[in-house]
Order: C-alpha cells, then structure tokens, then sequence
C-alpha cells in the first residue's frame, strides 16, 4: 500500500495526542467545577443516569475519526492499472544564460534567479507540452532532454548556477544549436525559448536563429535585464563582496541588449522578443506566442495509476462520527416517575451544562403538552406553548413562572428575567420566593453574557437583590444562600479587575528630576519663555519616560509655543 500525500500521516503524531490530551484536561475539568459548585446534596440527582464508559466510548469515536480522516487526506492507493500516457502539446527547450553577467541585480534578486523562477512559471503554464533545458554560457550543454516529467525538469533548472559551465561568456548560437540537438527527426512545432541579456561573446546568433527556422524551430526571446545596465558583483567563500573586471582590471557593467534578442527572434516566422517586466510576462508569451500553435498527439509511455482507496478510511470516519452522535450518555431509566410536588419539583432533570446554579424551580398544573416538551427537552417548543397561554391568560403568574422556566432551559436568559418579573405579582408566598431565586438565576447568566463591564456589574448587582429577597421570603433556602454569596463574590472580583485596570493605565509618578525639570519649566513659562520651556520637558521625556505624568503639561505648553512662536515663512 503507498499513499499519495504520505506527509499527512505525520499529522497522526499531533491530532489524536491532542484530542486525548484534551478529553482528559476537560474531564478533569468539569469534575473539578462539578464539586466546586454543585452541592453535595444535589450532585447524585444532577448525574443521575450518566455512564463514564459511555462518555469514554463515544471520546474513543472521535479519535478514531480524526484518525481515519487523516488517513483518507493522505490518500490510500492499493493495486494499479497500466496506462498508457497520451499528450497533446508543444515541444519547448528552455535555454537559460548562466554567465556571470547573470549576476547583476538590476532585477531582483538577480539576473539568473529571476530566468530560472520565469522558467518554473513557464512549466506551469505548459501543462501538457514536453520540456527540456540547455544551459549556455561559453559553451552550451543539454541539462534535461525532452520530458513530461515536470519534477525531473524543476530539478534541472533549481540546479543551475554560474558555475554550470566552466567556460565563461555567452554563446547564443551554440545555445540554439544545442536546442536543435534536443529534437528528434520528424518531431513538429519545435520551440525554443531563450532567457538571457542579449551580451553575445560570439558572432553568427542571427545565422544560426535562420538556420533553425529553416528546420522548423520557432524562437522566442525573453530578455533579463535593463538597457542602462548593472555593475556586476561577485562574493567570494568568506563572504566578502567584489566587483568582476576584465583583463585589464576594469569595472565590468552589464547591459540589456535588446536589439540582438528582437533579430534572434524575428528571424522565425512566429517568434517575438518580450522584456521580462512585470508579473504578466509569461502569460502574455504563453498566451499569444506558445498556444496558439498546432499541437501534436502522441504516447510517451506507460505508467502505473494505482487505485485510491480513500473511501475506506473516509468511510470508517463517517460510521464512528455517526455512532458517537447515536450513542447517549444517559442510560435508558424507567418511565416510573414520582408525581410532581405543587411548588419546588423541576420539570426537568439538571443537566452538567447548567450546573453553576441550581436550575430554576417549575411549577406543574401547566397544559400536558406543554408539560410534556419541558420534560421531554424541547423547551423551545414548550416556551412557544406557554407564550400562547400566556395571551389569554396574562395575569396568571404561575404560567409566567412556567414560561419563565422554559426560556431559562433554552438559554434565553432576557426572557427568561422578564417572566419571572411578571410571576412576582402572585399573592402566593412560596410563589414569590421562588420567582425572586429563578430571577436572580437569570440575571447573572445574563450579565456573564455581557462584553459591557458596567452594564455587566449592574446586572449582577440586580442579581444580588433577587437572592437577597428570596433570603428574606425563606432564610431556610440553601441554595439561595449559596447564589448569594456566590454572585458576591463574582462582583467583587469584577470591581478588582475594574481597580486593576484603573491602576494600570494611571500613569507613573515622576522621578525627582522630572519635578526640577517641571519647576525648570515653569520658571521659563513666568518670563514667557515658552519655547524653553518646552524643550526643557522634551528633552526630559527623551530621558526619563516619568516625564509622561506631565504629558498634559507639555501638550498645552506645544499650543502656547505654536501660538507664540507661528512657523517662519
């Protein structure tokens, strides 16, 4: 078995370890916060029904999904088939200039880098089209015949430098007669390309363009450089930077020798000469020069298609992804349940989500089937009952009370505050307190939501009076007491960090040579030497960064000095 991206399987090291790390942190986690804000007393009644194994079974699925999807992205293959490789294309040798002349960085980074990421964009482009590469500089030499093999050809061109070839200059003829070499007899649509500054050492380049346009070969010159030309540099094994001289010890400069390259090029039929000039030039040559040309069909040879089998792991992924979502983490219990009590049962069960308050009470003597969607869960449903009930019957407090209940489950906590508001109108006590408790639930989930740190304080503050009041209706209420003081101390660490961040952006006492400075200053302001007394401040903030306690000071002494001082004309 292979993989087409086997890289991916290195993401097997980091995903699953991560997500076991994580499970496990998480576990840990909601235990802690379970005992931390869950009354003994009420823990069995909340985890009623909950397995462990179950919980760990369905963290094991996503696991082994994760597992199987990244075996899917890295692309199992098992088996293959021969094929063979059918193309319809071009035939194009690429010959690219490694003289030293190529070093001029008149185009970023320098001439010979720029060629070869123009000849790696080219291979882009000619998707289907055979390619090869010649190397020229004194001499011409064939680095890469004629081939499909697009990683064979990169590797061809990444590995050319100016040291390539031994002998120094450049011999354009040679380069295009090495390219004729490269085709083979019969072969149609021959193109040459040719990546160079045009500072031909030898003559006869037009002469041999000719020669090869009479055999059918179309050439396209693209020039490197600019025509006011760039002092060559060099740099040696130690680093040190030189310029290149010639036998008689002369700076060489090198230019852009745009005219040869036009009568390389306009000695075949189709070939054009472009300036290697911004991001489009390739395009504009492949576009118009190299595409529109006929195109030949042939088979190169035959290689192996191995068959994917992606499916499989992807499959895998999907059944453990769905058996995770089926699979509850509750046990089935038994339809027996014990009738709701007249004013403190709960129409649900308390779920971990919620478990940082005791859930708010519900009172039953609500329609069935409004009763049965709070008991089922669908307390968005059974809100949506209780708000039609509430229509017609608006000044029923237990019916807010129940809707209050249903909007505080779904996590409408605004709603929620504002029909326990309405349920405080009921003459009945034990009601009341109730609605008190529920309201003070719900504004402090309220205010936790809220991004506003005052709005957020006055909530909980409103949050903080409804425990209080419960307090008062029922001083036997646990759970109230146990809000109460928790809201406190919410509200205490909210005005802490409130404190703490006031103290923080208050800025630094100045050092003592800030205040002679200041006093400095203010000598110069009562003789009305303004100026002075601003580069006094100034030169003392350069110095001391306590100087910026008197940034109002200083910024009043820049208006009076604009003032007292207007710009020269």
């Amino acid at each position: 078995m292979t993989f087409a991206h086997p890289n991916l399987l290195w993401l097997l090291l980091i995903f699953p370890p991560a997500l076991v790390a994580f499970f496990w942190w998480s576990w840990r986690k909601r235990q802690q916060l379970m005992a931390q804000f869950i009354q003994a007393r009420l823990l069995p009644s909340l985890t009623v029904g909950i397995s462990p194994l179950r919980q760990k079974i369905r963290m094991a699925s996503i696991i082994g999904a994760v597992i199987f999807l990244i075996a899917a992205l890295a692309r199992p293959q098992f088996g293959f088939d021969w094929e063979e490789v059918k193309r319809k294309g071009l035939d194009i040798v690429v010959a690219i200039d490694t003289s030293k002349s190529m070093l001029a960085e008149d185009i970023a980074p320098n001439r010979l880098a720029r060629a070869k990421l123009a000849a790696l964009e080219l291979m882009q482009q000619a998707r289907s089209d055979r390619l090869g590469l010649v190397a020229f500089a004194g001499t011409a030499f064939l680095q890469c015949p004629l081939t499909i093999d697009d990683s064979a050809f990169r590797q061809s061109v990444e590995s050319l430098d100016v040291k390539t070839l031994p002998q120094g200059g450049t011999a354009i003829a040679e380069a295009i007669e090495t390219a004729r070499t490269a085709f083979k007899e019969g072969d149609n649509y021959r193109v040459l390309v040719i990546f160079t500054d045009g500072e031909d050492q030898d003559s006869g380049a037009v002469e041999a363009a000719k020669r090869a346009a009479e055999a059918g070969m179309q050439i396209f010159a693209v020039g490197i450089g600019s025509a006011e030309g760039e002092i060559l540099r060099i740099t040696d094994a130690k680093g040190r930077t030189d310029y290149i001289r010639d036998e008689q010890g002369n700076v060489v400069k090198s230019h852009l020798n745009e005219a040869l390259l036009r009568e390389i090029a306009g000695a075949t039929s189709r070939g054009f000469y472009l300036p290697l000039r911004g991001a489009k030039t390739i395009d504009t040559l492949y576009t118009e020069g190299l595409a529109p040309m006929p195109k030949s069909e042939s088979s190169d040879k035959l290689v192996r298609r191995y068959r994917e089998r992606y499916h499989w792991p992807l499959a895998g992924a999907i059944i453990l992804l769905l058996f995770e979502q089926l699979l509850p983490e509750r046990k089935r219990e038994s339809r027996k349940r014990a009738a709701p009590k007249a004013a403190k049962s709960a129409l649900a069960p308390a779920a971990a989500a919620m478990a940082l308050f005791v859930f708010p009470f519900s009172l039953p003597g609500s329609p069935a089937s409004a009763f049965r969607n709070y008991q089922k869960g669908k307390y968005d449903e059974a809100l949506k009952e209780y708000e039609r009930l509430v229509e017609r019957k608006k000044y029923d407090p237990r019916l807010h009370f129940n809707a209050g209940a249903a909007a505080y489950r779904s996590r409408q906590f605004e709603q929620a505050a504002k029909e326990f508001d309405l349920a405080l109108n009921s003459p009945d006590l034990k009601l009341l307190q109730q609605a008190y408790y529920n309201r003070g639930n719900s504004r402090f989930f309220l205010g936790e939501g809220d991004s506003d740190p005052q709005n957020k304080q006055k909530t909980w503050e409103d949050s903080l009076q409804d425990f209080e009041a419960a307090m008062k209706l029922n001083s036997q209420d646990a759970d109230a007491k146990f809000n109460r003081d928790f809201v406190k101390k919410k509200l205490e660490e909210l005005k802490q960090q409130q404190q703490q961040k006031k103290d923080q952006q208050k800025p630094p006492d100045p050092s003592e040579a800030a205040r002679k400075a200041k006093a400095e200053a203010d000598a110069a302001v009562n003789r009305h030497e303004y100026a002075k007394a601003l580069e006094i401040m100034e030169r003392q903030l350069k110095q001391d960064p306590t100087t910026a306690y008197y940034s109002d000071y200083i910024q009043r002494l820049k208006e009076v000095n604009g003032v007292q001082e207007p710009p020269k004309q």
